[in-house]
């Protein structure tokens, strides 16, 4: 009831989990802060679970969202009846994610709290990422990039960001208040990549900008509210290809 809750959303490859390793290590280091218990599920036994899922839903390529949530009475509802286990776990899964052709980024206009308990933390309270996605939408984008109460970017709504200046990657610093991706994380590891805190407008002046995330993989933006970016090549667009 008060969404303390928390989930991961995987992309499957080969009938396999990318980057399991970065998944569930987030999940147990927000289940920590945020108060859930995770002493029943044991690693091997989530992804044990995991594989039976895409067994039997017939997933080789797509994604899987794995989510936990705590079901103790709170001292709010301290009269719930007590559950028979502290946390219930679930797993759905789905097709690949269909991308435009030229995937249309604009700026949102609601600010990210970067001050806020649950900042950077990917719990199941997600209806305020929902909502500024659904705005983009409408707006005629694909997805919008977010500002926190300073005027600093923080990433899209359901992704981070990473932009390319003089052949120089960077990408938001977490401090922004945006999300640790596992892409991200798994970018940062394998190319030079500046960790910045930056305003709207270095992405404008900027020779491309990519998002990522596990839902839509790497992909380069062809517009930016009313920039147009030229096509560019650069090995962040290859990164993923080849592993498993």
């Amino acid at each position: 009831m008060s969404g303390r809750g928390i989930f991961t959303t995987i992309s499957i490859r080969d009938g396999k989990p990318f980057l399991w390793e970065k998944h569930w290590s987030r999940l147990t280091s927000t289940a920590k802060k945020i108060g859930i218990d995770l002493s029943n599920f044991s690693e091997a036994a989530v992804k044990a679970a995991l594989a039976c899922k895409l067994e039997r839903d017939a997933i080789q390529n797509g994604r899987a969202k794995i989510a936990f949530n705590d079901e103790r009475p709170s001292r709010l509802w301290p009269s719930l009846p007590s559950p028979e286990a502290n946390t219930s776990f679930e797993i759905v899964t789905g097709p690949i994610r269909e991308l435009p052709e030229n995937f249309r980024v604009g700026i949102s206009p609601f600010p990210v709290n970067s001050l806020a308990p649950t900042s950077g933390l990917k719990t199941t309270n997600y209806l305020e990422p929902t909502l500024c996605f659904e705005a983009a939408i409408a707006a005629g984008f694909d997805e919008a990039i977010r500002l926190n109460e300073q005027r600093r970017v923080t990433g899209a709504c359901f992704a981070n960001v990473f932009w390319l200046k003089d052949n120089t990657l960077f990408t938001p610093e977490i401090s922004t208040g945006g999300l640790a991706g596992t892409t991200r994380e798994f970018v940062v590891e394998k190319l030079d990549v500046r960790e910045v805190t930056a305003e709207i407008d270095e992405l404008e002046r900027a020779d491309a900008v990519f998002l990522t995330s596990a839902g839509i993989g790497i992909v380069r933006a062809a517009s930016l509210a009313e920039t147009v970016f030229r096509p560019l090549d650069h090995p962040i667009l290859d990164l993923i290809e080849g592993w498993a």
